[in-house]
C-alpha cells in the first residue's frame, strides 16, 4: 500500500518525530505546572521533612542580614525565597510567576522550566517550516482564499517563535549570572543584595553558574 511505500521510504519518520515532540512539549507544560516549585514549609513541616532539605543547597544570608519571617503566611524565610501572592506560599529561589503555566518558577522547577522552552522552540521552529514549505505564493484573490488560514497560521508561529526565544534567552542570560528574575528587577529593593559588597554575591562564573542549575 501508499502507506508501506512511505514509511520504507522513511517519510512517516519526520510526522511521527514532529507528534512525539508535541506531546513531549504537552507533558513538560503538565510537569511544570502541577509541580511544587519549591515552597518554604513551615517549621514542623522541615523537621518532618530534615533529611530532604538536606540534601538541598540552601544559600545562608551573611550574619549583618537577620532573615525575616513572612507576613503573609508567617513562615521563616531562607534567602532568595519570596512570597508569591498569587500562589499564597513563600518559594524559594523565586524567579517569578508564570500566568501561562499558572505556577510560579522557583528552585524545583525552574532548570524543568528552561527544557520545557526549548523543547517548546523546536516544535515552534518546526512547525513554522512545515507552514512555509505548505505556501507558494501568486498574486491572486484566488489564492489568498485558499491560503489565508495557513499565511494567518505562519504569522501566529512566527510571533510566538519569537517570544519564546527572548523568554529562553533572557533566562538563560540570568542563570549564567546566577540570579533570578526577581533579583534582577527588584536589586534596590532587597537587603541581601543592597547591603552587599559586590553587584552579585552569588555569582560564581557562567560555568560554574550553569553547572549548578542544571546538574
Amino acid at each position: 500500500s501508499d502507506l508501506q511505500k512511505q514509511e520504507e521510504r522513511g517519510e512517516l519518520l519526520q510526522p511521527l518525530g514532529f507528534v512525539l515532540l508535541v506531546l513531549c512539549s504537552v507533558l513538560l507544560y503538565f510537569k511544570v505546572s502541577l509541580m511544587d516549585p519549591g515552597f518554604v514549609k513551615s517549621e514542623e513541616e522541615e523537621k518532618a521533612d530534615k533529611s530532604e532539605e538536606q540534601s538541598m543547597v540552601i544559600p545562608q544570608a551573611p550574619s549583618h542580614i537577620k532573615l525575616r519571617r513572612c507576613g503573609y503566611c508567617m513562615v521563616k524565610q531562607p534567602m532568595r525565597a519570596k512570597h508569591c501572592q498569587l500562589c499564597q506560599h513563600c518559594v524559594r529561589r523565586y524567579d517569578h510567576h508564570c500566568p501561562w503555566i499558572e505556577n510560579c518558577v522557583g528552585e524545583r522547577n525552574h532548570p524543568l522550566f528552561i527544557v520545557y522552552l526549548s523543547v517548546q522552540l523546536l516544535v515552534l521552529l518546526w512547525g513554522g517550516q512545515v507552514a512555509w514549505s505548505g505556501l507558494s505564493f501568486e498574486q491572486s484573490w484566488d489564492w489568498l482564499q485558499h491560503n489565508i488560514l495557513l499565511l494567518i497560521s505562519f504569522f501566529l508561529i512566527v510571533i510566538f517563535t519569537t517570544v519564546v526565544l527572548l523568554l529562553l534567552l533572557s533566562h538563560l542570560y540570568l542563570i549564567s549570572c546566577n540570579t533570578t528574575t526577581w533579583e534582577f528587577m527588584s536589586h534596590h529593593r532587597i537587603s541581601y543584595l543592597r547591603h552587599s559588597d559586590l553587584e552579585n554575591p552569588f555569582d560564581q562564573g557562567v560555568l560554574l553558574n550553569l553547572w549548578r542549575f542544571f546538574c
